[in-house]
């Protein structure tokens, strides 16, 4: 599933020794699992709902040491969760957020964004960093600073996306205050305010990249490229879009191509050698 479906978090999670890889890989299944029984677009919302609410049950008797054994994706969250002493309240909120889209939450202030984004990003860098092992009390912190910054990015980029869906993440306030409504940024029907708006939005996102940089001097070496590699790959999508801000909205839809990508693949796989070498 993480190889099929994974895309940009597959690059760096192969490059784990075991059983860190294994865990990510059990823990995007999970993940996988749960954005799929969230789908709105694909199911009535009350089906989600009470799919969601069957899942949270079923997550909660695994993480207790009660996992249905014909299902694979609950027997991995089962062993890694034990294996790894993680917390139950980063599902717990992995799981509110989903529902947070099921609702149709929208966002009046970026403190409200905030909320969301740690709970469907910076509670999977906290389980992350649990996995990989740190050495820094800081960490967690920097770890959820680490998940917003690779949520906005997702967030800009998937803008048009959304918008046609129904969905609006970017906060009203920032709208307002650039006197535009989602509508316009979709249209791009006044480039100088959209041009400033989306360059706002990059810039709150670069600054969680900047806040969270020590982190990477805080997990285990062996786990460094794997962090580095979706890092890199999460911050050039945010590059490329400081480059070019109208595409957010009118496309082509911002993405690395396969010769980036397995450059930094290449780059990942010399540095996890380098990692090896260092600490056998």
């Amino acid at each position: 599933m993480t190889r099929r479906r994974a895309r940009n978090f597959y690059y760096g999670l192969k490059l784990l020794r075991e059983p860190q890889r294994s865990a990510l890989y059990a823990i995007y299944a999970w993940m996988r699992r749960a954005d799929d029984l969230a789908d709105g677009s694909a199911i009535a919302p009350d089906v989600a709902r009470r799919q969601v609410a069957e899942f949270r049950a079923a997550t909660e008797r695994a993480l207790d040491g009660d996992a249905d054994d014909h299902d694979p994706v609950l027997v991995g969250l089962c062993e890694t969760a034990a294996h790894f002493s993680l917390t139950a309240a980063h599902f717990s909120d992995m799981l509110d957020g989903q529902l947070d889209d099921l609702n149709g939450r929208t966002y009046r202030t970026f403190a409200d964004l905030h909320e969301y984004c740690s709970r469907v990003a910076s509670s999977v860098g906290r389980v992350c960093i649990e996995i990989w092992g740190y050495h820094d009390a800081r960490a967690p912190e920097l770890a959820v600073d680490r998940g917003l910054a690779f949520q906005l990015t997702n967030i800009l980029r998937d803008y048009a996306e959304d918008y046609d869906e129904g969905r609006i993440y970017l906060p009203a306030e920032d709208f307002d205050r650039h006197r535009l409504d989602p509508g316009c940024l979709r249209r791009w029907s006044q480039p100088q305010q959209c041009r400033r708006f989306v360059l706002e939005q990059v810039d709150r996102a670069e600054g969680f990249y900047r806040r969270s940089q020590p982190l990477d001097q805080m997990i285990t070496a062996s786990c460094l490229p794997t962090l580095w590699a979706m890092t890199e790959i999460y911050h050039r999508l945010l590059r490329q879009i400081r480059r070019a801000p109208r595409r957010i909205a009118l496309g082509p839809r911002v993405r690395l191509g396969a010769a980036r990508k397995g450059a930094i693949a290449v780059a990942a796989r010399w540095r996890a050698h380098a990692a090896r070498k260092d600490n056998p």
